[in-house]
């Protein structure tokens, strides 16, 4: 049912940095939250110099201002749930746990979060010191509801080199040991004849029981900004007062239609869409 017209939606906050391309980062965040029916709110903790081929620059931002942002928006317009993205460095992770600590924000919180831990590019590729792996392992992990890494991240986070379905439990039994609430160990880069040969599943862990959750494999290159767009879907999903699984199918739900309606943008990788979830008002007489 849809809210009643001036009726306040759902509030939801990214905690990460921009991609000046659109495709991924803060701009994904915030579009699949439209895209799912939760207003968005934002701390940028970096900004980055991006196209769709790549990354030429960071420029992080003074964690005090970081924890500015997150403080002042919970204490005012109040978040029904919160998720990270890209967080630079060690200093910036710890930061962001002690916000989330002081403002109400975390496993066993009132407002949850959902933690996609970025520490590799989309070529597998290493983005964070050792130090801010091990920032994410101990201080980040803990507070977490969820966590959504991708098999590249795992890799570097718990040494699981994931290539079939066997892995995926392994891995996500390795993660869950770090302290999230649940663990949810994304497929989509399984290659194929490897487990992903009836597509693309994820597997969710809380510590007692296992749940897949299978989806279709698209032959497409354009899916920048697929792993924040899951994320912050699951985090709407929360903010939407969902329990963690229902908040996991719809988060699934909207990723596997944002990949499908994927575009080509640039000379690299298009970004997954949310446009698939917008109706089209502009061809209306």
């Amino acid at each position: 049912m849809e809210p009643a017209v001036g009726t306040t939606p759902p509030r939801a906050m990214t905690i990460a940095g921009t991609d000046s391309g659109g495709g991924a980062g803060i701009a994904a965040d915030l579009r699949a939250f439209t895209a799912c029916g939760v207003h968005g709110c934002l701390a940028v903790c970096a900004v980055t110099v991006q196209n769709s081929v790549g990354v030429t620059g960071v420029h992080t931002i003074p964690v005090d201002t970081i924890a500015g942002q997150i403080a002042t928006v919970a204490s005012d317009i109040g978040l029904q749930a919160a998720k990270t993205g890209m967080l630079a460095n060690a200093e910036i992770i710890a930061a962001v746990a002690e916000a989330c600590d002081a403002n109400g924000i975390g496993a066993g919180r009132a407002t949850p979060l959902v933690v996609d831990p970025v520490a590799a590019s989309m070529h597998g590729d290493p983005l964070l010191a050792s130090e801010a792996l091990d920032a994410y392992r101990h201080t980040l992990f803990p507070r977490a509801t969820l966590v959504t890494p991708n098999l590249d991240e795992i890799r570097l986070l718990v040494e699981h080199d994931v290539r079939d379905r066997d892995g995926q439990y392994a891995a996500a039994k390795a993660l869950h040991a770090l302290g999230p609430r649940a663990v949810l160990v994304k497929g989509g880069h399984l290659p194929a004849g490897d487990g992903a040969a009836d597509g693309c599943l994820d597997l969710l862990y809380d510590g007692e029981t296992f749940l897949e959750l299978p989806g279709p494999r698209f032959d497409t290159g354009h899916t920048h900004g697929g792993g924040d767009s899951l994320a912050a879907s699951i985090a709407a999903g929360l903010a939407r007062a969902m329990d963690l699984e229902a908040a996991v199918r719809f988060g699934k739900r909207y990723i596997v239609e944002a990949v499908r309606n994927s575009y080509p943008l640039g000379a690299g990788h298009g970004p997954v869409s949310p446009l698939w979830a917008i109706r089209p008002w502009w061809d209306e007489d």
